[in-house]
């Protein structure tokens, strides 16, 4: 009972997501109308005469450092240091994938559908913003990527939930088998290490 309850909130859930992802592609559509600017060849163009008035408005970089907090600045070089282990992590998941993936039959993460840099793109930013605005684009990217990454992993070799309730899990967490039961995971393992078309709840 409690399991089937489990159900169809999930299924609720999913169906909740896809109008929420329907509904934030209408608005962004409106949005883009609304500031002027559209994508071509997934790149941000604003409209010449909207582009000549938002440059107006950037702030001068000696005005940007001379208001800026001491602690800001002095703390910069600790903020871009990771920039170092976030490079080696990139080039590192994804040669693990490109190998890993290709033996074992997973499909493969695509890797710009999660790290998106166009901020740096909007003509009020002076080049520290933009610069800022690279980075936090790239490393929060490159987590979701990341952890799809390893999600699929996961589905594949241990497609177990935890015995204790942890927040944040990735979305395949759901269809895994439940902790100590040894008949679904039996029945259910290789159907669970293959499920990559979205078709989750079936295999709960």
């Amino acid at each position: 009972m409690v399991k089937l309850k489990l159900d169809e909130i999930l299924e609720r859930l999913r169906l909740t997501q896809k109008e929420l992802e329907a509904e934030i592609d209408r608005l962004l559509q409106d949005r883009r109308k609304q500031f002027h600017y559209n994508l071509r060849r997934g790149k941000v163009v604003f409209e010449r005469n909207v582009r000549r008035l938002q440059r107006r408005q950037r702030t001068g970089l000696w005005n940007y450092l001379r208001k800026a907090p001491i602690a800001h600045i002095l703390s910069s070089p600790v903020i871009y240091s990771l920039l170092g282990p976030l490079l080696l992590l990139d080039i590192s998941i994804s040669i693990y994938q490109h190998i890993c993936f290709r033996i074992y039959g997973i499909p493969l993460v695509n890797r710009s559908e999660h790290i998106i840099i166009d901020r740096h793109r909007l003509p009020y930013l002076n080049a520290i913003e933009s610069l800022n605005c690279m980075y936090c684009g790239y490393g929060n990217g490159l987590i979701a990527y990341t952890r799809e990454v390893i999600a699929r992993t996961e589905q594949y070799w241990c497609p177990i939930k935890h015995a204790q309730h942890r927040i944040h899990n990735h979305e395949r967490t759901h269809m895994f088998v439940d902790y100590g039961d040894l008949e679904s995971w039996r029945k259910n393992f290789k159907k669970i290490r293959h499920n990559w078309l979205g078709d989750k709840d079936n295999n709960q």
